[in-house]
């Protein structure tokens, strides 16, 4: 499993590894100091020796380019922000669906809808499901039925006898 760290920190940590194996420490005594497993201070220690410092750097992201520039992102977060009605649906509410329509109206881009949602996540947005109350709804009366009627009604508390 991947460590936790960006690229950058990982990668010193195998920098610094190396030059605890360079000072004559031993592999154990390595990995107990960068924090990770013999095993692996001793992939780092071969590939030192096949191919050097360079050997240890980081690796560029292997996946497809992203379809949304960083500008982009920018403008469609500010885009979500100003609400779904703003961009002529009926109500208020940000679906995946909705925001792929304003993705491929904005930018020409279109998105699978499942995707979406993971866009909107990496973007800092979550799901959230409204919150539906009946119109009869009395608040006043509620609370005044959890202030008064259910104390009265809740049995004692017999542990204190």
């Amino acid at each position: 499993m991947r460590p936790h760290g960006s690229p950058e920190v990982l990668e010193a940590r195998r920098w610094i590894a190396a030059r605890l194996l360079a000072q004559g420490n031993t592999l154990t005594e390595v990995a107990a100091a960068v924090g990770a497993s013999t095993s692996s201070v001793k992939r780092w220690s071969d590939a030192l020796v096949r191919g050097g410092m360079a050997a240890l750097a980081s690796k560029t992201h292997s996946g497809p380019a992203p379809r949304l520039t960083p500008a982009e992102r920018k403008r469609l977060q500010n885009a979500l922000k100003a609400g779904a009605q703003r961009w002529g649906f009926p109500t208020p509410e940000w679906t995946c669906q909705r925001v792929k329509m304003l993705i491929e109206r904005l930018f020409g881009v279109d998105y699978h809808a499942d995707y979406v949602g993971t866009l909107l996540h990496q973007l800092g947005w979550s799901a959230q499901k409204p919150e539906h109350r009946a119109r009869e709804r009395d608040e006043a009366a509620i609370e005044r039925w959890r202030r008064v009627e259910w104390p009265r009604l809740k049995k004692e508390d017999r542990t204190s006898s």
